[in-house]
C-alpha cells in the first residue's frame, strides 16, 4: 500500500463509504418489510413499476427494493442477505464489480440488484460459466423473484430457439456467456424476425466475471460452417510430423530473427520455442519436407497450404498435449479451459489446428470450418447498456477491466475476518522431489483427520497424483475435465474429514466446501498447490476455496525449479542460489525472495497476456465497427421497411457508378467508351447495348447518366409487374437482399483474417501494422458494400415467376444466382478466391471486377 492509500484509504474503501449510508437505509427497513404479508410484499413489484413509470428512478427506490428482496429471500429460501451481501449488490446495481471472496455468497448477491434492474421491464441477464450452475441458480435463486411476481427463464445449450425465445422474454434470465454471445450471432444470421430470440441487450450481471471477460476474452466466438476441403492433408502431415526429428538452435530463435534472417546454428528437422508457442523448420526439415511431397521448393506460392498444414501437425505434437489443453472423448477432441479446467463445447481451435490434433489423435478428422459470423467476449459484452460482475479475484486485472469494459473493481470486506493461514511456497530443485513432498504432507494431513484439497494444473498431473496416492493406500476423489459431470457432488464433500480432493483449477466451481465439526478441529481444510498458475488470480482462486465465513484452513503452493514457470520465466539467479546452497535432495527451501521471485514471474506474464488481448481487441475494433455497420443493415430489413426505395437507390448508384468509371466529364459523346459503359452496366441491369445513336450524339455526360437511370427503373417496374402480388416482390427483395449481405460479409470475415495474418509483415516496412490494416480494412469494406449492391441488383433483375400451387410464395427465384430458392444457405466457396483487383482468370487481361466479376455465373 502506497504513502496516500494510507493516508486516504484505498479506491474501494473511498468507494465503500459513499455505499454504507444506503445499506443502513436498506437494514432500517427491515421491521417494515417483516409487519407485510406475503400478498403486501408481493404487491411491492406493482407500486416500483408503478413509480418508476411516474418519474422515480432505479436509484430512488433501491433502498425499499433491496429491503423488499431481502424479505422475500429469507420467506422463499429461508437466507437472509448479510450486510456485506447488500454492499455487494449495490456495487453491482452501479455497474461496477463485486469482489467478494469464496463463501461469502455471491449467488445470493445478485437477486437485489437483479429485481431491481428487472422492474424496468427490459430484462435482466445473469450471466454464469456452465449449464450447471444456470439451471441451478435459475432454480433456486429464481424462488425469490418468481415469489416477488416476477418471471425467470433458463437458456440451456440443449434448447430450441422457440423455448430460448420464451427464456430471454422473461423479467430475469439465467444463462452461459457462451450461450448468450451465440444466440446473438445466430440473431444476426436470422431471415425472418420471428427466428430471432433476443430482446435488447441492456443489464447484466456476470458470474466469475474475471473468468469470463478475461480469460475467455482470448478466444473469439465463431459459428461456422463447413468448408469444401478435403481433410487427407492433416492425415498425411501428421505422419510426416512423427518423422521428423526435434532439434535445438545454438541462439535464441526468434519471430524477428527468422524475418531478418539472421544465421542460427540448427539441428534436427524442427524447433520448437515454447515460450512463444512457435515452431519453425530448420533447413534440412525443409528438405525432408520437400521429398516427402516430392515437390522442388516448399516456399513456392502453390506449396503455401503444406507448409501450413506441417506447421501445424508439428504444433500439434509438440505444443499441444492432451489432458491438458484438450481431452479424447467419445471420438472427438474437446478443449479444456486452462482457466477453469472445464471443458468448452462447441468451441474448436482456428486455422486448422483442431484438425491437426484430431489427426494427431486418430480421430475422426472434421472437415475445416468456414467462419460464418465471429465476435469477442470484448465487444459482445459492451453492447450491453449496464454490465457488472462478481469474482473472489479481480483487483489483480482491474486495470484491463477499466481500460476494457469502462467498470472499476470494489473490494467487498468479508462478513467474518479471514484467519486461514497462507504459508510460504515450499520450493523444490525437481518435479520428482516436490511430488514425493505433495504426497508426504497428504498422506500426514489425512492421518490426523484434516480435509485436504490438492490443485493441479493439468488433468495429467492429477492422474499421476491419485495413482501415487492408490499406491499409499489413502482415498481419494479427483475431479477434471473428464468427470466434470460430478463436479458439484465432488467439491461438496470436499469439507468431510478425512477427505481428500484433487481437482484441476478449482476456478468458478460454484458449490462451497462445507466442513464438518471434526474437520474443523483438526485445522479445517487444508489447500496444496502443485504448481503456481500463469495467474496470480487463480492461485488466489484456489487459496479462497478454503477459510470461508470465518473457518480455519491453510494453504501451501509446492514449487520445483523444473516447472514451466521457473523454468520459462524464473531467473537464473534462482537455479544459480540453489546450487550454491548446496540443498541436499528431497529438501524444500521457503524464502521470501523466492516467493518474490515467482509473483514477479507470474506478473511478467500476466502484463504479457493483457498486452496479447490489448492488440487483439484494438484489431478486433476494425471489424467491429463493420460488423455494426452490416447488422443494423441486417436489423432494418428484418424489421420490415420497404426495400423498394433501396433497390431503386441500389440502381440509380450502380448506373452512375458504371458511366462515372467508363467516361470522363471533358469527353465528348463521340469519343465515349461505350464498350467498357456496357461491360460494366450490361452484365448487372440488362438494358440492351449503350451506343452512339442520333439521340446521345448531342448529350452530356450527366444527360446520359439521367437517361440511363430512367430506363434501368423502368426496366425494374416491368420486373416488378410480373408478379401477380406486389408484397411478393417486396418478400423477394428482403430475403435475397440478406442472402447477399450474409454471403459478402462472410466472404468478406474471411478476407479480413487472411489481411490480419499478413499485415504483421508491414511492421518491418517501418509502417504500424494497426494503421495500414484499419486502411486496407476500410477500402475491403467499401468494397464488399458495392459488391452487395451490384449483386443484389443483379439477381433481382434476373429473376423471374414460376407458379407454383403447392407452396407460398408462389414466386421461385431463379437465374443468375444459381440457387434452388431464395432462402438457401449462402454457397460456400470450393476453390481459391479471385479478388476484385487480380487479373481475371478467363485471361483477358482485365482486373476480375472489371471483367467476369460483373458478369451472369
Amino acid at each position: 500500500m502506497n504513502i496516500l492509500e494510507k493516508i486516504f484509504g484505498t479506491h474501494s474503501e473511498r468507494e465503500l463509504k459513499l455505499i454504507y449510508p444506503i445499506v443502513d437505509k436498506i437494514e432500517s427497513l427491515k421491521p417494515e418489510m417483516e409487519a407485510l404479508s406475503d400478498d403486501q410484499l408481493r404487491d411491492k413489484t406493482r407500486e416500483f413499476k408503478e413509480r418508476l413509470s411516474n418519474g422515480e428512478t432505479l436509484d430512488d427506490i433501491l433502498p425499499e427494493a433491496f429491503a423488499t428482496v431481502r424479505e422475500a429471500a429469507k420467506r422463499s429460501l429461508n437466507m437472509e442477505h448479510y450486510r456485506v451481501q447488500l454492499i455487494g449488490g449495490i456495487v453491482l446495481h452501479q455497474g461496477r464489480i463485486a469482489e467478494m471472496r469464496t463463501g461469502e455468497g455471491k449467488t445470493l448477491v445478485s437477486t437485489a440488484p437483479a429485481y431491481l434492474n428487472a422492474l424496468a421491464g427490459k430484462g435482466v441477464h445473469i450471466v454464469t460459466v456452465n449449464d450447471y450452475l444456470a439451471k441451478r441458480d435459475a432454480e433456486w435463486m429464481g424462488r425469490v423473484h418468481e415469489f416477488l411476481g416476477l418471471t425467470v427463464g433458463v437458456v440451456l445449450n440443449s434448447m430450441n430457439s422457440d423455448e430460448r425465445k420464451k427464456a430471454y422474454g422473461c423479467d430475469i434470465t439465467y444463462v452461459t456467456n457462451n450461450e448468450l454471445g451465440f444466440d446473438y450471432l445466430r440473431d444476426n444470421m436470422a431471415i425472418y424476425k420471428e427466428q430471432m430470440v433476443l430482446r435488447d441487450l441492456d443489464f447484466a450481471i456476470i458470474d466469475e466475471v474475471d473468468s469470463v471477460l478475461i480469460d475467455e476474452a482470448r478466444t473469439p466466438l465463431i459459428i461456422s460452417g463447413q468448408s469444401g476441403k478435403s481433410t487427407k492433408l492433416y492425415e498425411v502431415c501428421d505422419v510426416l510430423a512423427r518423422q521428423l526429428e526435434k532439434g535445438k538452435e545454438s541462439a535464441e530463435f526468434s519471430k524477428m530473427a527468422a524475418i531478418m534472417g539472421e544465421e542460427i546454428e540448427e539441428e534436427g528437422d524442427f524447433i520448437v520455442n515454447e515460450k512463444d508457442k512457435i515452431v519453425n523448420l530448420t533447413a534440412d526439415g525443409v528438405k525432408k519436407v520437400e521429398e516427402f511431397f516430392h515437390i522442388e521448393n516448399l516456399a513456392d506460392p502453390e506449396n503455401l497450404e503444406i507448409q501450413h498444414n506441417v506447421i501445424l501437425a508439428l504444433r500439434a505434437n509438440y505444443l499441444m498435449f492432451r489432458d491438458k489443453d484438450y481431452v479424447v472423448k467419445d471420438d472427438e477432441v474437446l478443449i479444456v479451459d486452462e482457466f477453469t479446467g472445464r471443458i468448452m463445447p462447441g468451441r474448436r481451435y482456428s486455422d486448422g489446428l483442431h484438425q491437426a490434433i484430431e489427426a494427431k489423435e486418430h480421430v475422426n478428422v472434421k472437415r475445416e470450418s468456414k467462419t460464418l459470423a465471429t465476435i469477442t467476449f470484448q465487444n459482445f459484452f459492451n453492447k450491453f447498456n449496464k454490465k457488472s460482475g462478481m469474482t473472489g479475484t479481480a483487483l489483480t486485472e482491474e486495470k484491463e477491466f477499466r481500460n476494457t469494459y469502462g467498470m472499476d473493481a470494489i473490494a467487498i470486506p468479508t462478513n467474518k475476518p479471514v484467519i486461514r493461514i497462507d504459508h510460504e511456497d515450499a520450493v523444490y530443485k525437481t518435479k520428482k522431489e516436490k511430488f514425493k513432498a505433495v504426497v508426504d504432507e497428504i498422506e500426514a494431513t489425512h492421518a490426523k483427520g484434516q480435509p485436504v484439497l490438492v490443485g493441479t494444473i493439468t488433468i495429467e498431473t492429477s492422474e499421476m497424483l491419485s495413482q501415487m496416492l492408490k499406491k499409499k493406500g489413502i482415498p481419494h476423489k479427483v475431479l477434471n475435465a473428464k468427470y466434470h459431470e460430478l463436479e458439484a457432488e465432488i467439491v461438496a464433500d470436499a469439507g468431510i474429514h478425512g477427505a481428500v480432493t484433487i481437482a484441476t483449477n478449482m476456478a468458478g466451481r460454484g458449490t462451497d466446501i462445507k466442513l464438518d465439526d471434526e474437520s474443523k478441529a483438526a485445522g479445517g481444510l487444508k489447500i496444496i498447490g502443485t504448481e503456481r498458475h500463469e495467474s496470480r488470480r487463480i492461485d488466489n482462486q484456489l487459496r479462497g476455496r478454503s477459510g470461508r465465513q470465518g473457518d480455519p484452513g491453510e494453504s501451501r503452493f509446492y514449487i520445483s525449479l523444473e516447472d514451466d514457470l521457473m523454468r520459462l520465466f524464473g531467473s537464473e539467479r534462482l537455479v544459480g542460489m540453489f546450487n550454491a546452497l548446496g540443498v541436499p535432495e528431497g529438501e524444500q527451501i521457503e524464502h521470501k525472495m523466492l516467493s518474490n521471485a515467482i509473483e514477479k514471474a507470474q506478473m511478467k506474464i500476466e502484463n504479457n497476456n493483457y498486452g496479447i488481448r490489448e492488440q487483439l481487441l484494438k484489431y478486433d475494433e476494425v471489424n467491429n465497427e463493420q460488423r455494426e455497420v452490416i447488422y443494423a443493415e441486417r436489423r432494418r430489413v428484418l424489421d420490415g421497411d420497404n426495400m423498394r426505395d433501396l433497390v431503386l437507390k441500389m440502381i440509380t448508384d450502380i448506373v452512375e457508378n458504371s458511366v462515372d468509371m467508363s467516361i470522363s466529364d471533358e469527353q465528348s459523346a463521340e469519343n465515349w467508351d461505350f464498350g467498357e459503359l456496357n461491360n460494366l452496366l450490361l452484365p448487372v441491369i440488362p438494358l440492351g447495348p449503350v451506343s452512339l445513336t442520333d439521340e446521345i450524339k448531342g448529350m452530356k455526360k450527366s444527360e446520359l447518366t439521367h437517361m440511363l437511370k430512367e430506363k434501368a427503373i423502368k426496366l425494374y417496374e416491368a420486373k416488378e409487374a410480373e408478379f401477380p402480388d406486389s408484397e411478393q416482390i417486396r418478400e423477394i427483395e428482403r430475403v435475397i437482399l440478406l442472402k447477399v449481405i450474409d454471403n459478402k460479409w462472410m466472404s468478406h470475415i474471411d478476407d479480413m483474417d487472411q489481411l490480419r495474418q499478413g499485415i504483421g509483415l508491414q511492421a518491418y516496412g517501418q509502417r504500424d501494422p494497426l494503421v495500414e490494416y484499419k486502411m486496407s480494412g476500410y477500402e475491403m469494406f467499401e468494397g464488399m458494400t458495392a459488391a452487395i449492391c451490384e449483386e443484389t441488383v443483379r439477381i433481382l433483375f434476373h429473376i423471374r415467376v414460376e407458379q407454383k400451387v403447392e407452396r407460398e410464395p408462389a414466386a421461385k427465384v431463379t437465374g443468375t444466382n444459381k440457387d434452388d430458392s431464395a432462402v438457401q444457405a449462402p454457397k460456400r466457396r470450393d476453390v481459391r478466391k479471385v479478388y476484385p483487383n487480380d487479373p481475371c482468370p478467363c485471361g483477358s487481361g482485365k482486373k476480375y471486377k472489371q471483367c467476369c466479376g460483373r458478369k451472369p455465373v
